[in-house]
C-alpha cells in the first residue's frame, strides 16, 4: 500500500484487531466522542501543571524569576516539539491509537512523580519567601532538580506524543470518500477546540484554585487522576475506532526524492508532464507500491527542481528508488516544503502565548487579587477568562458565523483555513498592546502612587488572545490536516504543534537576549530582577507587539503565493477553478 496513495483509491481503515472496518459499526461521531474525552481530560491535567508551573518553580523550587520563566517555556516548548516524535511513531510504526495508549501512561507516570515530589519535603528545598528574601533562598539542585526535570519531561514526552494523534485519530473517524462525513471535518475541529477550551477552563479555575489553597501536591495528584480518566476514555472506544494502519517510515520516500533530485541536478526537466515517471513497478527493492495514475495526485509547477527526481535515464526499469521517484512522491515533498512558510509565520504568535503563561501570571501576583471579602482569585486563573468566553463563542461561530459565511463564500468551512489563521495573527498583536499599556499603568501606580491595581486590569490581554487563538489554532490544524495525504496526517499535524514549541523556545531566547542587550552598570536588564516593579516588562511587551505586526504582514505575503495541490479537493478548491486554487488571504485583505 502506498504512503502517497490518495484520490480515487479507497482509504484503508481497520478495527483494533486489524480487520477491515464496517461503515455502520466503526467511526463517526460516536467513536470520535471518546477521543474528545481524552482531549478534554488530558488538556485539563497538563494545563493545570503548565499554567501554574512558574508559581511552583519560583516559590517551591526557588529558581530566580527569569530562570523560572525559562523553565516553563522550555517545558511547554518541549511538549510541542515532541509531537513530531508522536506523529512519526504513529504514521510509521504504531498507529494513532496504540501511540496514544502507550504515551498516555508515560504522561500519567510523570504526573504521579510530580505529586510525590511536591508532597515529600525532603525532595524540595526548605521553605523560603522568594519575594522578600530571594537572595538567601536555597535553589533546588542535585537530586531535587533531577527529580523535577525527570517528572516534567515525562509529562512533556507523553503529552507531546498524544497531541497530534488526538486530532488525527478523531478526524480519521470521518471518511474522506463519504461526502457527508467529509463535510463534518470542520465541525469536528471546532468541537475538538471546544473540548480543549473546557479542559483549559476547568484546569485554570478549579484545579489552580486547589493548587493555591490545598497545596501543589494535591493539585498535581488531581492532574494524575484526571489523566487516568482520560486514558480510560480513550480505551473505552477501542472497538469503535477506524484506525489507519502504519505505512513504514515516512521519511524514506521524502529522502528518496531529495537524493534523486540532487543526483539528477544536471538533467533538463522535460517540457511535458507525461514524460515524468508516474508509477514504479521495477524491482524487488521497492518498499512502497506507488502505481497509480496522475489523476490521483496531479503534478504542479512549483519547486520544479524536484521534478528531476522523476526523470527516467534508463527507461526506469532498473533504476533504484533512490534515483527514480514517482510524480506522487515528488508532489508530497512539494506540499511539505510549501507549508513551511505558513508554519513559520505562527511562531511569533506562540511567543505571545508564552508571555501569558509566564510573565502575565507573575504580573497578576503583584496586583489586588481580591474579588469579594474572603475570596481571592489565583493569578494563574486569569488565563481561564478567554476560555469562559470561548465556550460560548465557539458554538456561536459554528452555528451562526459559519453558515452565514458559507452563503457568501461557498466554502464548506465558511472561510478558508488560511484566512482564519490570518485573522487570528492580526488580532494577536492587540493582546500585547493591551498588556504593555496595562503594565505601564500598574508599574506607575505601584512606584509613584503606592496603589495596587485590580488583577482584572490584565483580563483584556487574555480575552483578545483567546479570540485570536480560536481563529489561528483551529485554522492551522484544519489547514495541515487537509493538506496531508494518507500516512502523513499525524506528522503534519505535529508540525502545527512544533510552531508552539518554537514559539516558547523563542520566548526563552528573547528573554535572555533582551536582558543582555538592555543590561547596564546600574541595572541588570529589562527582565533581570525578581521584582516586576524594577523591571521594564512593558517595553518587552511593546517589542512583541511590533514583532507580531511585522509577522502578520509577512504572513499575508506568504499566503498570497500559496496554492493548494489541486488533487487535495478536501483541502481546498478543486482544480477545475484555477482562480479558486489560490486559497490565500487575497479575498479578505483585497490584495
Amino acid at each position: 500500500m502506498s504512503l502517497f496513495m490518495y484520490g480515487s483509491m479507497e482509504e484503508v481503515s481497520v478495527d483494533w484487531r486489524g480487520k477491515p472496518c464496517k461503515a455502520n459499526k466503526h467511526g463517526g461521531m460516536s467513536a470520535a466522542i471518546f477521543v474528545l474525552g481524552l482531549q478534554a481530560f488530558e488538556m485539563m491535567a497538563v494545563a493545570a501543571v503548565g499554567n501554574n508551573l512558574i508559581t511552583y518553580v519560583f516559590n517551591d523550587m526557588h529558581f530566580p524569576l527569569s530562570k523560572s520563566a525559562n523553565v516553563v517555556t522550555n517545558f511547554i516548548g518541549t511538549v510541542f516539539l515532541l509531537s513530531l516524535v508522536g506523529g512519526f511513531l504513529s504514521d510509521s510504526y504504531l498507529g494513532s491509537f496504540w501511540t496514544m495508549l502507550v504515551f498516555g501512561f508515560v504522561e500519567l507516570f510523570g504526573f504521579i512523580l510530580l505529586c510525590i515530589q511536591a508532597h515529600v519535603p525532603q525532595l524540595r528545598p526548605p521553605y523560603c519567601d522568594m519575594v522578600s528574601n530571594g537572595d538567601h533562598c536555597e535553589e533546588a539542585k542535585g537530586y531535587k532538580a533531577i527529580i523535577l526535570f525527570i517528572a516534567l519531561y515525562l509529562v512533556a514526552l507523553g503529552s507531546g506524543c498524544l497531541k497530534p494523534n488526538i486530532i488525527s485519530l478523531g478526524a480519521d473517524q470521518f471518511t474522506r470518500e463519504n461526502t457527508k462525513q467529509s463535510k463534518k471535518l470542520s465541525t469536528y475541529f471546532n468541537i475538538a477546540y471546544f473540548a480543549f477550551c473546557m479542559g483549559e477552563l476547568i484546569a485554570l479555575t478549579l484545579l489552580v484554585w486547589v493548587q493555591t489553597h490545598s497545596g501543589m501536591d494535591v493539585g498535581f495528584g488531581i492532574s494524575a487522576a484526571v489523566m487516568g480518566i482520560g486514558v480510560i476514555s480513550l480505551a473505552s472506544g477501542t472497538v469503535l475506532y477506524r484506525n489507519k494502519p502504519p505505512r513504514g517510515s515516512i521519511f524514506t520516500p521524502i529522502a528518496q526524492v531529495l537524493v534523486a533530485a540532487i543526483t539528477k541536478r544536471k538533467q533538463i526537466c522535460p517540457s511535458s508532464v507525461e514524460m515524468l515517471n508516474v508509477s514504479r513497478n521495477n524491482g524487488p527493492n521497492q518498499v512502497f507500491d506507488t502505481s497509480f495514475n496522475t489523476e490521483n495526485l496531479l503534478h504542479t509547477n512549483k519547486f520544479k527542481f524536484l521534478d528531476k527526481a522523476c526523470i527516467r535515464t534508463q527507461d526506469g526499469k532498473n533504476e533504484s528508488p533512490w534515483r527514480l521517484c514517482t510524480v506522487s512522491q515528488v508532489e508530497q515533498v512539494k506540499i511539505i516544503i510549501s507549508v513551511v512558510p505558513i508554519f513559520a509565520c505562527t511562531i511569533i504568535f506562540n511567543t505571545i502565548l508564552a508571555q501569558l503563561q509566564t510573565f502575565s501570571v507573575q504580573q497578576g501576583s503583584t496586583m489586588n487579587t481580591k474579588i469579594i471579602d474572603g475570596f481571592e482569585i489565583p493569578p494563574a486563573s486569569l488565563q481561564s477568562i478567554p476560555y469562559i468566553m470561548l465556550i460560548f463563542v465557539v458554538p456561536l461561530y459554528e452555528t451562526v458565523l459559519v453558515p452565514t459565511a458559507q452563503k457568501i463564500t461557498g466554502n464548506d468551512s465558511g472561510i478558508t483555513p488560511l484566512q482564519r489563521v490570518g485573522i487570528g495573527l492580526f488580532v494577536a498583536t492587540f493582546s500585547m498592546v493591551s498588556a504593555a499599556l496595562v503594565e505601564k499603568k500598574r508599574r506607575v501606580s505601584a512606584l509613584h502612587h503606592d496603589e495596587t491595581m485590580s488583577i482584572f486590569w490584565i483580563a483584556p490581554q487574555f480575552l483578545i488572545f483567546g479570540v485570536s487563538e480560536m481563529f489561528t489554532a483551529v485554522g492551522l490544524i484544519e489547514f495541515f490536516y487537509k493538506q496531508s495525504l494518507e500516512g502523513m496526517q499525524s506528522f503534519l499535524i505535529a508540525m502545527t504543534y512544533c510552531s508552539y514549541s518554537f514559539g516558547f523556545y523563542l520566548s526563552s531566547i528573547l528573554v535572555s537576549l533582551v536582558n543582555q542587550i538592555t543590561r547596564s552598570k546600574s541595572h541588570g536588564g529589562w527582565l533581570s530582577d525578581n521584582d516586576l516593579n524594577k523591571d521594564r516588562l512593558d517595553l518587552f511587551y511593546w517589542m512583541l507587539a511590533a514583532l507580531s505586526l511585522i509577522n502578520f504582514f509577512n504572513y499575508v505575503f506568504c499566503s498570497k503565493f500559496f496554492s493548494y495541490n489541486p488533487s487535495l479537493s478536501n483541502g481546498g478548491p478543486c482544480h477545475d477553478d484555477p482562480k479558486a486554487r489560490q486559497g490565500s488571504l487575497e479575498e479578505v485583505y483585497d490584495i
